[in-house]
């Protein structure tokens, strides 16, 4: 049994001809001694065995080229059918032939008896599969000629009242088909135009699946990639608050333990060997605070200014280097990282001038400039030649290196100007973010 439109009007265009051919018979038969003569029924059996002998030969035909029946395919203008009728292959000389002999049978039929108009009616509904598209209207046409001579009495009108109603309903018949048949095209167009954006839509949607899949595997590439930033970055934050603590600690404790060594007053000993132990104490609790991700311990209780104080203050009388601390501007309270981040340059680049610039004088400069905030350092020391620096980074030590990787996490910038016995000046600007 057929299950889908398309099966079934493929079962119409199958067995449909030889059933309106068998009810056209019966009717006609039943009404033949009112409408025909002994002769024009003899004529009538032949010319309905050679309908069935037509129709028979078709589908012969269909069977051997492969042919699917359905009034949609001939072209843009289909006929009254449905518009989900199934497709068939372009119209030929076969078909064209066919649907020739066939309405003249059906015609003459008719002729002979108006109830074989039953038959003739078939053509309302394939004329748009047979016939190429430029006969359309023309098969419509003649089935109206056949199907109005059989509701205005028969064929030829015999009185001129059954002209006037051959006419009328010749016209009608006309009407409706070219009505049907133009509203049939319309809907085939959106039909084909559903199709068409239906298949747009699968097409796209295959292409959004490609892409999402494609999207995942970027989201889980960069993930990948996030994390292993991330590690990167905490490593390197950790090599720098190592360097800026630990190692600086380290460097202080070691400093004042030589000055214990060579000291011969016990007194003078004692001092610095306290100085040593406070020395481990604070880098052990910087240490801390560093694997812990704090901020510094000098940020604890006292805002960036006042930590600064007391760290070149500290620095200054542990190394004996005149050291001057001045703030320019309108102090403001900062967001904790721009504080650790300026406090950890100035204390790096303190401890490179303890090391390296035998300088008798330093200054360490904060200044609020509106948006922005800068830290200078400077020294009268030996100075040296960035170029000469050994490379680590691009940018000469390890210090350095950890100064600027500072600053620009910030979206700040630092500057060194030095020459050899001329000092040395670092200056890190970074933006001014305020606290909360």
């Amino acid at each position: 049994m057929p299950t889908t439109v398309e099966e079934r009007w493929q079962q119409f265009f199958r067995w449909g001809p030889y059933g309106l051919l068998a009810v056209a018979t019966v009717l006609s038969g039943a009404a033949a001694e009112a409408v025909m003569s002994g002769t024009e029924a003899a004529v009538a059996a032949v010319l309905v065995a050679a309908a069935a002998v037509l129709q028979l030969g078709w589908d012969a035909h269909r069977r051997r080229a492969g042919l699917v029946a359905g009034p949609e395919a001939a072209g843009p203008e289909a006929g009254p059918a449905p518009a989900e009728a199934p497709a068939a292959q372009a119209p030929g000389a076969a078909s064209l032939g066919y649907f020739v002999l066939r309405t003249a049978l059906a015609f003459a039929l008719t002729w002979l008896n108006p109830f074989f108009a039953v038959y003739a009616c078939i053509g309302y509904f394939d004329t748009a599969h047979l016939l190429p598209h430029r006969l359309h209207r023309a098969g419509f046409l003649a089935t109206a000629v056949i199907m109005a001579g059989s509701q205005s009495g028969g064929l030829p009108p015999a009185t001129l009242l059954n002209w006037v109603a051959f006419g009328g309903l010749f016209a009608l018949n006309a009407c409706l088909v070219l009505v049907f048949a133009h509203l049939g095209a319309k809907e085939a167009e959106r039909a084909a135009e559903r199709a068409a954006t239906i298949t747009e839509l699968a097409r796209t949607n295959a292409r959004l699946e490609q892409a999402l899949a494609e999207n995942a595997a970027l989201q889980a590439q960069l993930l990948l990639q996030a994390r292993e930033a991330g590690v990167a970055d905490e490593r390197r934050r950790l090599a720098a608050e190592i360097h800026d603590t630990i190692a600086q600690g380290l460097t202080g404790i070691i400093t004042q333990l030589q000055v214990v060594t060579a000291a011969p007053d016990p007194d003078v000993a004692r001092v610095h060997l306290q100085r040593a132990a406070d020395l481990a104490r604070h880098s052990l609790g910087e240490a801390r605070r560093s694997v812990q991700n704090l901020g510094p311990v000098a940020l604890e209780h006292d805002p960036l200014p006042e930590a600064l104080r007391k760290t070149v203050g500290g620095w200054s009388e542990r190394t004996g280097i005149a050291t001057r601390f001045t703030v320019t501007g309108t102090e403001e309270p900062l967001h904790e990282e721009v504080a650790a981040t300026l406090l950890r340059i100035a204390q790096e680049a303190l401890a490179n001038a303890e090391r390296h610039s035998a300088a008798s004088r330093a200054g360490v400069t904060l200044s609020y400039m509106g948006d922005e905030i800068t830290l200078d350092v400077r020294d009268d020391g030996r100075g040296f030649d960035p170029a000469a620096l050994p490379a680590r980074g691009g940018t000469g030590g390890f210090g350095l290196d950890g100064m600027r990787a500072r600053t620009e996490r910030l979206a700040g910038s630092l500057s060194l100007e030095t020459r050899p016995g001329e000092g040395t000046a670092i200056s890190a600007r970074v933006p001014l973010v305020r606290h909360g």
